[in-house]
C-alpha cells in the first residue's frame, strides 16, 4: 500500500551547471554532451527519460522514465485523428518499446483521467499482459474512472491502486509521489519520481488556480520543498506557454454561467468536457439558482458524473437531476440539458442533435447552446460545422467569444515561469506541445534563468540521459503511431490512408477488359464501373471518350507485344489515369 513519507536523497544543486549541447530537430544526428557536474548527484547508473508521446503533437502523453534498468512509465494518453487520417477512431502511441521491456515495468503512474493521458492503457494492457504491471497508480478518481474503462475492454484485472496527494510509494529503485496540482479535473497530480541521482519532476496538465472550485489549490509548499531539496529534471506542461499571464479561475465561470442562464428565456443546453467535474458542478449550481432542473445527455457524461457523485467531487440538490426520458415532462424554461459533443465528435450526443437525430432531444427554436469548452487544436472544423447546423434548426449558440463562460485548465506562461521558480529545476525539457510550444517554452525557462544548455528540446522516441557527467540525448529509439479502426489496432498502413483520401476526393475506376491471349488484342469492349467520380455521369460524352482511351491502351500495348498481365495492367492505369486527368483535372483511384 502506498505509504506517506517524506525523503531528502540528494545535496541541492550548485550554482556551476553543467555544459550540455541541445537537440536541435533539423539536426541529422541527435547529439548532447556535458562536463562533470560537481556535487548534487554522483552515482553511477543513468537516469533515462523517453518521450514515448505528447512532444511535437497534441496529445497521446506517454513517458518512460528508467533507472538501473526499471521502468516507471508515466501516462498512457490517445489523441484522436486529424481530418486527413479517414476511417480512423483513435491514434495511440507506438509502445513498442514498452512490449520489448514489459518485465522490467515497476508500475504505470497516471497524472489525471483525461483520455490525452489515460485513454491508451487498454491498449497498453492487452499488449503487455494486464497482469504484467506490477502496479497502476493514480488518484482516486483517476483510478475509478480508468477502472470504468478497463472494463469496457473486458480489463478487470488490473492492479489499480489510488494514491492521495502527497502519498508515496516505492517502484524498484524509484520513491513515487503525488504532488496536488489544479486542473479541470480532480485529482490531477504531479509525478515526482525520486532515485539515488536525484528528482524527475512531470507535472501533468496544471494551472495554479488560487480559488479553485474544490477550495483545494496546488501544493505551492510541496513544489517549493521540492526545489530546496533540487529537482534534478522538470518535464512540464506547455499547452498555454503562447498566452500571456495567468489563466482564469475555474470559480469565475460559475457566476458567469447563472447570469448567462438567468437571461434565457428557453431550454438551455451546455456542453462540456464530460470528464470536466468541476464545470459540471457549476453548471448544476447555476440551474438550481435558476430553478431549472438538470438532465445528463450522452453515456460518457452519466458515468462520469455518477463516478464523482460517488466519490464526493459533485455535490447535486436532491431532486435536481432528472432522466434523459423526463425532458418531455418540463417547460423548456425550467430545464438545462448538459451534453457530451463540445468537439463536435461525430457519435456524441450534440452532434446528432445537431443533426436532428437524436431520440430524446430536438433542438427548436427557442433553445440556447452553450459551449463551455473551446475547440482542442484539429477539432475546429467539426466544432464550427455542429454549431452552423444549431444554427440551422433555429437555436441560439453562445461560447466563449461571447461571455467569459470557460476556463482553461492549463496554466498560462506566468505560471509556468512560476513552476520553474518553485522547483529550480537543473534541467528543463518542456512536455504536452507542438514543437512551436516546446520551443516557446524552453526559451521561458531560459528566460527565468536557466542556461541554454541545460534545456532540452525533445522529440517522441529520443531518450535524455542524465549520469554524474551530465545530461545529453542519446540514440534514439522506435516511436510512433498507432491507429485504431473500429476492431483493427495497428494494422493501418500509410497507404491505407492514401486510398482512402484518394477514394474521398475522386472516387474510383475499375476497368474490366478481356483481350486474346494469343495476340492481346480486345476480344469485347471493355466495361467501365465508377463511383463516386465527381462531373461523370452515365450517357457523358465523356465516357465514351474514356471507353477509347481503353481501347486505344490495349491496341498499343498489343502492337508492342505485351503479355504480361501485371505489366499490361500497369500500361492500362497509366495511360487511363493520365487521360482522365487530362479530361477532368481529378484523379480518382484506378483499378
Amino acid at each position: 500500500m502506498p505509504r506517506r513519507r517524506r525523503r531528502r536523497r540528494f545535496a541541492p544543486p550548485s550554482s556551476a551547471t553543467a555544459c550540455s549541447r541541445r537537440f536541435e530537430p533539423e539536426s541529422p544526428e541527435p547529439h548532447g554532451v556535458s562536463s562533470t557536474v560537481s556535487g548534487g548527484f554522483g552515482l553511477s547508473g543513468a537516469l533515462r527519460v523517453l518521450p514515448l508521446g505528447g512532444l511535437g503533437e497534441i496529445g497521446k502523453n506517454m513517458t518512460v522514465v528508467e533507472y538501473e534498468g526499471r521502468i516507471v512509465v508515466v501516462d498512457t494518453g490517445l489523441m484522436f485523428p486529424t481530418p486527413d487520417q479517414l476511417g480512423i477512431d483513435l491514434v495511440l502511441p507506438d509502445f513498442t518499446y514498452l512490449r520489448e521491456r514489459a518485465d522490467d515495468i515497476e508500475a504505470i503512474v497516471l497524472t489525471h483521467a483525461h483520455e490525452d493521458h489515460v485513454g491508451a492503457l487498454p491498449y497498453v494492457l492487452r499488449e503487455i499482459g494486464e497482469t504484467t504491471v506490477p502496479a497502476i497508480y493514480g488518484g482516486p478518481l483517476t483510478v475509478e474512472m480508468v477502472r470504468s474503462k478497463l472494463e469496457e475492454h473486458n480489463l478487470k484485472k488490473a492492479p489499480l491502486q489510488a494514491m492521495e496527494a502527497g502519498e508515496e510509494v516505492d517502484a524498484g529503485p524509484f520513491v513515487v509521489e503525488m504532488v496536488k496540482m489544479s486542473h479541470s479535473i480532480p485529482d490531477a497530480f504531479a509525478v515526482a519520481l525520486t532515485c539515488d541521482l536525484g528528482t524527475t519532476l512531470l507535472t501533468g496538465d496544471y494551472k495554479f488556480d488560487q480559488t479553485p472550485v474544490d477550495g483545494v489549490p496546488a501544493d505551492m509548499a510541496r513544489l517549493a520543498e521540492l526545489g530546496r531539496d533540487g529537482v534534478l529534471l522538470l518535464c512540464g506542461d506547455s499547452t498555454n506557454v503562447d498566452r500571456p499571464g495567468i489563466a482564469l479561475s475555474e470559480s469565475s465561470v460559475g457566476p458567469e454561467l447563472k447570469r448567462v442562464f438567468g437571461r434565457c428565456e428557453g431550454r438551455i443546453v451546455v456542453t462540456s468536457f464530460a470528464s470536466n467535474v468541476h464545470r459540471v458542478q457549476q453548471v448544476v449550481d447555476a440551474a438550481a439558482a435558476n430553478g431549472r432542473k438538470v438532465a445528463l445527455v450522452g453515456r460518457s457524461m452519466r458515468k462520469y458524473v455518477n463516478i464523482a457523485r460517488r466519490l464526493g467531487h459533485i455535490d447535486v440538490p436532491e431532486g435536481l437531476l432528472v432522466g434523459v426520458k423526463e425532458i418531455a415532462q418540463f417547460p423548456d424554461h425550467k430545464l438545462v440539458i448538459v451534453s457530451t459533443g463540445s468537439q463536435g465528435e461525430p457519435l456524441s450526443a450534440l452532434r446528432r442533435m445537431a443533426h436532428s437525430d437524436h431520440p430524446q432531444v430536438d433542438l427548436h427554436e427557442g433553445d440556447t447552446v452553450i459551449f463551455s469548452a473551446t475547440p482542442i487544436p484539429g477539432n475546429e472544423r467539426a466544432v464550427n460545422e455542429t454549431v452552423d447546423r444549431i444554427y440551422q434548426l433555429g437555436a441560439e449558440v453562445i461560447t466563449a467569444r461571447d461571455a467569459p463562460i470557460h476556463a482553461s485548465g492549463h496554466g498560462y506562461a506566468e505560471e509556468l515561469k512560476l513552476m520553474i521558480n518553485l522547483t529550480s529545476p537543473r534541467y528543463v525539457m518542456p512536455f504536452h506541445g507542438d514543437y512551436r510550444r516546446l520551443q516557446l517554452h524552453a526559451r521561458l525557462a531560459e528566460s527565468v534563468g536557466v542556461p541554454p544548455e541545460n534545456i532540452f528540446r525533445g522529440e517522441n522516441g529520443l531518450p535524455l540521459e542524465i549520469d554524474e557527467r551530465g545530461a545529453r540525448f542519446a540514440k534514439r529509439e522506435h516511436a510512433g503511431l498507432v491507429f485504431v479502426d473500429g476492431v483493427d489496432v495497428g494494422n493501418v498502413e500509410d497507404v491505407a490512408l492514401r486510398d482512402r483520401r484518394m477514394l474521398s476526393a475522386d472516387g474510383i475506376f475499375i476497368v474490366v477488359a478481356t483481350v486474346s491471349e494469343q495476340d492481346g488484342h480486345s476480344v469485347a469492349p471493355p466495361e467501365l464501373i465508377f463511383r463516386g467520380v465527381p462531373f461523370l455521369e452515365e450517357g457523358d460524352g465523356v465516357l465514351d471518350e474514356l471507353r477509347g482511351a481503353v481501347e486505344d491502351s490495349l491496341a498499343r500495348s498489343a502492337r508492342e507485344e505485351i503479355r504480361e498481365i501485371s505489366l499490361l495492367q500497369t500500361h492500362l492505369h497509366d495511360d487511363l489515369a493520365a487521360f482522365v486527368y487530362e479530361r477532368l483535372r481529378r484523379r480518382p483511384m484506378v483499378l
